[in-house]
């Protein structure tokens, strides 16, 4: 069979039996999802960065700084529902491995006009803590916003990505 003839009408390749080949590696040669089998790999250290930010209203930043939030203070609340989250990846996201973490940290940083979020996990595992990074950034963001709504219903969630990881 030639090249051509050995493409799908979407351009991607197809394997010798015909299936197509997706280059995803959540997708078996079928085109359905499956969960990476990463026992054959090593356990090595791991490390990811992931940040974002949320906007808040001049008026709830000065509550928030000030202390007075009846609900408590939501950056602590925050920090520690984004180290939560990042242990608790692998039950939100159906495809992650659940991980051995070593370390998992949550820094609220002010910033104009609201707060930098930037989450740090490590683990020794055969798969990296990409997602347990970007899940303690969301979930510390989503924190600030349940515990601030009844004073700010603008706030903005955002830019949420992965800075760096190492393997």
């Amino acid at each position: 069979m030639d090249k051509e003839r050995r493409k799908t009408e979407d351009g991607r390749r197809k394997t010798e039996d015909g299936r197509r080949k997706t280059g995803l590696t959540h997708l078996d040669t079928a085109g359905r999802i499956r969960m990476v089998d990463v026992g054959a790999k090593p356990a090595t250290a791991r490390e990811a960065v992931a940040r974002g930010r949320i906007a808040i209203s001049a008026a709830a930043l000065k509550q928030i700084r000030a202390g007075g939030m009846k609900k408590g203070d939501p950056l602590e609340t925050a920090r520690l529902a984004g180290i939560m989250a990042a242990k608790q990846t692998s039950s939100l996201i159906p495809l992650c491995h659940p991980l051995p973490l070593s370390h998992a940290d949550v820094t609220l940083t002010p910033v104009k006009g609201g707060y930098e979020i930037e989450a740090v996990v490590r683990t020794t595992a055969p798969t990296g803590v990409e997602m347990e990074a970007l899940t303690a950034v969301a979930v510390a963001a989503l924190t600030i916003y349940d515990m601030v709504k009844a004073v700010d219903k603008t706030m903005v969630i955002g830019d949420i990505r992965l800075i760096q990881k190492t393997k």
